[in-house]
């Protein structure tokens, strides 16, 4: 596995840092903790046995001496405890040159007089050695007869006890320290390795297989959370690439369409036009049929460019009228209209369920001419594609959005999204008995001058741009077109708007 950088700024080095700096500090506070609780324990112990020395009043009591009566023997000094050792000051404060006890050799550095004694009666102090570097923990008390005394214990034994500590927590410190980082340079790697494996996936996208994952995706822990957002993100961006190539593709195809459907009127009016010029003589009749020709051709032109400007149009936020429409009664309008133009056509208007039941009348909300523009096509459309005599069925009724109507499922086909189960809708369907189309030519019939016929004819439909722009249309009305076809099954445009 290869590392993460270990430069100065890396999370690696940062976190075993960070670590061991905290790991340090506790370890340091509690060697100071217990430093200076046993240091102070040491130091008391010392107090209370200097507090509880209890001389004997006869060491101090001169009376006989004053009197003239024969002395009490000496004092022994294995009448002191161990390391007690116990100095006088007689009564002008004068320090004295006899003491007591068996302690080092070496002795507190107590001042000449009383007076310069550091501390109070009963009071402790510390001074140091007369010799060395060593010191004296002293109490002043006070003998019954008034004579200034000083008990003292050397503190060799509590300064050896603690600079022993000292060096062993050194020791601890440093062995300490050193596991931590060894420990924690494995433990972070450790923690890491999600992250290395991301930067693994992250180098494989750069270099190209964008179809590459996150693995650590565990939403318990954060980067599993973050290699969750980080695949949400690949995908939309994947996405988005894939949308982006798929919108030049058809941008290119667009363009290519457009400028082979201006080609041929543009072709056609040259040819005729130059005919006319350079033939003066031709025959009347010959004549008016080029000049037929030559507007034919600039009227298809006209409305392939009134059709471009309309896409563009709808393209761009168009501006609607907002009023009631009744559909029923637009259907009923638009087969009129049909029937006048192809009489021998069979056209039923019928209720949505095409049951037995009455027509309903159902009302949107929206632009009458153009939701009238739209259902005129999918009529047209109907009529071009199927053959003569097939009857037509235009269905209006009201319903919810469902497996019915409004949503996605197998064998539907629309270039809006889905509508939300259970809204209410208003429909018009309308459907043929023709031959049906395969799926792979209906999921492109939507597509802007795309025409079943691959020859390009005209006489099998129009520029491809008509059910693009009903498209455009019906989803600018919060709506949708869709199609249900099959083989053999003949097609079902559905016009899907929201019910006022």
């Amino acid at each position: 596995m290869r590392p993460l950088p270990g430069g100065p700024g890396s999370l690696r080095r940062r976190l075993v840092l960070g670590a061991t700096a905290l790991a340090a500090a506790a370890v340091l506070a509690s060697q100071a903790i217990g430093y200076l609780v046993l240091r102070s324990w040491l130091h008391g112990r010392v107090d209370e046995q200097l507090r509880d020395f209890p001389p004997t009043p006869s060491r101090f009591d001169d009376s006989a001496e004053r009197r003239g009566a024969p002395l009490p023997p000496p004092p022994s000094d294995g009448d002191l405890p161990s390391e007690f050792r116990l100095f006088f000051y007689d009564h002008a404060g004068r320090l004295s040159s006899r003491s007591l006890g068996r302690g080092p050799k070496s002795a507190p550095r107590l001042p000449r007089t009383t007076a310069g004694l550091p501390m109070p009666h009963d009071g402790l102090a510390t001074l140091p050695a007369t010799g060395g570097d060593g010191r004296w923990r002293v109490r002043r008390g006070i003998a019954p007869d008034g004579q200034v005394f000083v008990v003292a214990l050397p503190l060799d034994t509590v300064d050896g006890a603690m600079s022993k500590l000292l060096w062993l927590n050194a020791v601890v410190l440093v062995i300490t320290l050193a596991a931590l980082v060894i420990a924690g340079r494995w433990v972070v790697r450790l923690g890491l390795l999600p992250l290395t494996r991301m930067e693994r996936t992250a180098e494989e996208i750069t270099a190209g297989r964008l179809d590459e994952r996150v693995t650590d995706t565990d939403p318990r822990t954060e980067i599993g959370r973050l290699g969750s957002v980080l695949n949400t993100m690949l995908e939309r961006l994947q996405g988005a690439l894939r949308e982006h190539e798929a919108s030049e593709a058809r941008l290119r195809r667009f363009v290519a369409d457009a400028g082979h459907e201006l080609r041929t009127p543009l072709t056609s009016i040259q040819g005729f036009a130059e005919l006319s010029l350079r033939h003066q003589d031709l025959p009347a009749s010959e004549r008016h049929t080029a000049d037929r020709l030559i507007r034919q051709n600039a009227e298809r032109m006209s409305v392939l460019v009134n059709d471009l400007l309309l896409l563009a149009k709808l393209d761009q936020e168009p501006a609607y009228r907002t009023e009631p429409v009744d559909l029923l009664a637009l259907a009923a309008d638009a087969i009129r209209a049909t029937a006048v133009r192809h009489p021998g056509r069979p056209i039923a208007l019928k209720p949505l369920d095409d049951g037995a039941g009455e027509l309903e009348l159902v009302e949107t909300t929206g632009d009458s001419h153009r939701l009238r523009q739209v259902l005129t096509n999918l009529i047209s459309n109907a009529l071009v594609h199927t053959p003569s005599g097939t009857p037509i069925h235009v269905r209006v009724g009201s319903a919810r959005a469902g497996p019915s109507c409004g949503t996605d499922r197998d064998g539907r086909f629309s270039p809006s999204p889905a509508l939300k189960d259970g809204t209410p809708v208003c429909v018009i369907e309308v459907a043929d008995e023709g031959p049906g189309l395969t799926p792979d030519r209906a999921a492109h019939l939507f597509e802007r001058f795309y025409r079943v016929d691959r020859s390009r004819s005209r006489d099998h439909g129009g520029s491809g741009l008509g059910l693009a722009i009903a498209a455009a249309i019906a989803e600018n009305h919060n709506g949708r077109l869709e199609l249900d076809t099959a083989p053999g099954r003949g097609s079902t445009f559905r016009l899907v708007l929201p019910h006022t």
